[in-house]
């Protein structure tokens, strides 16, 4: 069979995809902005012909219609990093939490941990080989398709076509379904003068020549605004956002001195606007690659000068740091922070650095504590812990005893709090 009547046979609507899901099994549902919207609305829509179906993914984004009310017993979701869309479920029991870190989750699939029945992901079109691209979420998405039983794809022509090890041949598929609908987009916001000021910090830190990892929102950008005067930067981050596109385009970003893919922007994700999905559509400064690969510690510490940039909750006086939870409320998931601290640690001249505001809710809530909240998680252990930053300054806590941690941190502390935290630590003979 040709190529072309193979995809021709294939091609089916979302109920009919959909309909090869029965009761009892587990499945995969790629997600960020590559998340397959009319595939889960058709399953949703078979509710009452389903039951016990548990539904794999990593981060959900918009509406989720298989957590709503009236979904229980029908399906169950398994989140691996709990977002908006999951996290009123989670809180519920309506839905299950599996703490794990991010380059760990294509196991699951590939040893049988979490064997998969089906996965249902979305790709950019067939090339004229007939492979086809994950676009903007590679993530774990390639180990599930090349692990589940079988692949229901919706090819969608506005996805990207990415470059990389991002790629699954027609003829893998089972079920195909095709649309033309803009990606979800999540666009920046100006940053606060408390970003701006953790931004400038950040920047201090890292050297002519140093590759990055960072997240989207405030002080990612804050950070990169600060670089203006920075040469030759690369990027190996677990996802790429609108604001590293906008310092490739004012030249600063080149990848050229890097050790390990030098002229590659290396991610596992895309996540922002439309510009960013064009401006990635079949562009080879781009390198996509399995999470496995791109937030493996022993990877990331190959690139020399590795600058880490994460965010926490809370940060307790001796440096545990709690990025998951809210108390016994999980809020999100391990992600890739402690794939990258511990590989920019290892890194030759590497940086680990955990950075947030030192207050919240108009400074009403301290960020610097004197002891998590109960059943809050440590994410990253205060073993692991480098640097810490608000905008009151940089503590550098690696190779610190406890007393000395007590002091710094309590130096980038909100000044509100401070005698608080001095109290505390006297108090319980820190210093």
């Amino acid at each position: 069979m040709s190529m072309i009547e193979d995809y021709k046979k294939k091609l089916t609507t979302p109920e009919d995809a959909v309909s090869i899901i029965e009761s009892g099994t587990r499945i995969y549902v790629s997600g960020n902005a590559a998340t397959p919207f009319p595939l889960v609305r058709a399953l949703a829509a078979r509710k009452d012909s389903l039951t016990d179906v548990d539904v794999v993914h990593v981060l959900l984004l918009g509406d989720d219609p298989l957590s709503v009310p009236g979904m229980e017993g029908h399906f169950r979701h398994k989140s691996l990093f709990v977002g908006p869309a999951d996290r009123k479920a989670v809180h519920e029991g309506k839905a299950d939490y599996f703490p794990i870190f991010l380059y760990e989750i294509p196991d699951l699939f590939i040893k049988g941990t979490l064997p998969l029945d089906a996965a249902i992901i979305q790709t950019s079109p067939p090339d004229a080989h007939g492979f086809l691209s994950f676009g903007v979420e590679d993530l774990a998405t390639k180990a599930a398709a090349e692990n589940a039983k079988q692949l229901i794809v919706q090819i969608n022509d506005k996805m990207p076509r990415t470059l990389g090890n991002c790629f699954i041949h027609i003829s893998r598929v089972t079920k195909i379904i095709e649309t033309s609908e803009d990606l979800p987009e999540l666009s920046l916001k100006p940053s606060t003068e408390v970003e701006l000021k953790i931004g400038e910090y950040i920047a201090d830190l890292v050297e002519n020549e140093s590759t990055l990892q960072m997240g989207i929102g405030g002080i990612p950008n804050s950070a990169l605004a600060a670089m203006d005067n920075k040469k030759d930067i690369g990027i190996h981050s677990e996802m790429v956002s609108d604001g590293i596109m906008e310092v490739i385009e004012k030249g600063i970003i080149t990848g050229t001195k890097k050790s390990l893919h030098p002229g590659k922007v290396v991610a596992t994700f895309l996540l922002g606007t439309k510009k960013l999905y064009e401006f990635a559509h079949n562009n080879p400064l781009f390198e996509m690659h399995p999470v496995e690969y791109t937030n493996d510690p022993f990877i990331i510490a190959q690139n020399e000068k590795m600058v880490a940039i994460n965010s926490a909750i809370e940060v307790d006086m001796t440096g545990q740091v709690c990025s998951d939870s809210i108390g016994y409320k999980i809020y999100s998931g391990f992600g890739g922070q402690v794939d990258f601290i511990r590989g920019a640690a290892r890194s030759k001249g590497g940086k680990p650095i955990i950075a947030l505001p030192s207050t919240a809710k108009n400074d009403t809530i301290n960020k610097i504590v004197t002891h998590l909240k109960e059943g809050a998680g440590v994410v990253t252990s205060r073993g692991d812990v480098h640097y810490i930053v608000t905008e009151h300054g940089v503590a550098y806590l690696h190779g610190k005893s406890l007393s000395r941690r007590a002091s710094a941190l309590i130096r980038i502390a909100h000044p509100k709090f401070r005698d608080e935290l001095t109290f505390f630590a006297k108090k319980q003979k820190l210093i």
